[in-house]
């Protein structure tokens, strides 16, 4: 297991080296800036709330903004706030120190099994600085919290699962619309909203007389790159089939 210690104390050091006995692969980091870079290396981070940078619950927000390691607080402060807070930023644990290394060891095993036993969430959708979280059905550009409606999400979602398609207005009506032919101005209606809301309308590209396709506001885009023509399967449509260009 990948371990990421972050700690400016020396004790970091030694239990390092009693968990690397233990079978961890053990980095460690003194600062919340030095700690930035193996966020997505580490399985398990140990996270002292107090740092000499950066408060470690921003810290611990970061880290749950970026990945899904797991995170043990192992901090000196006990009031009961500081364990709130630790927790409501997204850690699996919280440990007051002093703390003996089999606490420590038994507490893992256990964040550890609970992890392994819980059913798969979906994965936040990245593009560029666009977030789409389809667990909370949040969306942010950069650290902008965009609030969308049920709809919106639902258009925003299925355009970002695909971002190299242009969905075509069938397309778009049968997964947000569920075939309600009626709506299909809203359509423009809701690309209209998004783009404002998203703050540019180049996030939502429109391709005369096909459809619409995810934009990339801040992403690099490869040169020569033609946008592809995605049909979707769907169940109540039996001839669909799936045509991206080799995708399977």
């Amino acid at each position: 297991m990948r371990t990421l210690i972050v700690e400016p104390d020396a004790t970091a050091e030694s239990l390092g080296r009693t968990l690397e006995r233990h079978g961890h692969e053990v980095q460690i980091a003194p600062t919340g800036e030095r700690a930035r870079p193996l966020f997505r290396w580490a399985d398990l981070i140990l996270l002292e709330l107090e740092l000499p940078d950066i408060d470690g619950v921003m810290i611990c927000q970061e880290i749950r903004s970026e990945q899904d390691a797991v995170v043990i607080i192992t901090s000196k402060r006990s009031a009961e706030v500081d364990k709130v807070l630790g927790l409501q930023a997204g850690s699996d644990d919280y440990l007051v120190k002093p703390f003996g290394v089999r606490e420590l060891l038994a507490r893992i095993d256990a964040v550890m099994r609970r992890v392994r036993q819980a059913p798969e969430q979906p994965r936040s959708m990245v593009h560029g600085p666009l977030r789409i979280d389809p667990v909370g059905h949040e969306v942010y550009v950069g650290t902008r919290r965009v609030h969308v409606t049920r709809k919106e999400f639902k258009l925003l979602h299925l355009l970002a699962s695909a971002p190299d398609a242009v969905l075509t207005r069938e397309q778009i009506m049968s997964e947000v619309w569920e075939d309600d032919w009626t709506a299909s101005r809203t359509i423009d209606t809701h690309v209209s909203m998004l783009r404002r809301k998203l703050g540019s309308g180049d996030w939502i590209i429109t391709v005369r007389g096909v459809g619409f396709r995810l934009g990339s506001v801040g992403v690099p885009t490869p040169l020569h790159k033609e946008p592809r023509r995605l049909a979707l399967l769907d169940a109540g449509h039996p001839g669909g089939e799936l045509s991206a260009g080799g995708m399977s």
